[in-house]
């Protein structure tokens, strides 16, 4: 076992864990964040991101022990259901969620782009969200949503 110290959505946590437990399941399993979703296990879906350090992360590749000493943000920390952040209510608000198991990992890489790329065109909006695989939604509505926080 290893002590894991990290802070998730700014809130700090120490734990043990096993060496090769994967960063998704100790926020899931050991903090009980059900928000991140697990879906292809190998970091081509998507579902999974979550920001560390500010930057967007597949946490089925990343070890929880690699997040020693580092800052988590997964989608619980954006908002609350009766007071949802900017992020989420442009996505509410331009139907860019339909079944909803894309739509954490969706918006933890929306997150950083809008931080990291305030200015994407649709063009790089795209590009930028290709690493993340929504099966309902075609991307129009998402690439509206974030259309709109650009403005």
């Amino acid at each position: 076992m290893i002590r894991v110290r990290t802070t998730v959505n700014g809130v700090a946590y120490e734990r043990e864990v096993e060496p090769r437990l994967l960063l998704s399941d100790f926020l899931r399993h050991t903090l009980g964040l059900t928000g991140t979703h697990v879906g292809c296990e190998h970091g081509v879906c998507g579902a999974c991101t979550v920001l560390v350090d500010g930057r967007s992360a597949r946490s089925c590749l990343m070890f929880a022990v690699q997040a020693d000493g580092l800052a988590i943000d997964t989608v619980e920390g954006l908002g609350e259901v009766e007071a949802l952040a900017p992020l989420q209510q442009a996505f509410r608000d331009h139907h860019a969620l339909q079944c909803g198991f894309c739509t954490p990992g969706m918006l933890m890489t929306a997150l950083d782009l809008l931080r990291h790329r305030p200015g994407a065109g649709d063009a790089e909006i795209r590009d930028l969200l290709s690493g993340n695989l929504c099966r309902c939604t075609g991307y129009q509505h998402i690439v509206a949503a974030l259309r709109a926080l650009r403005k």
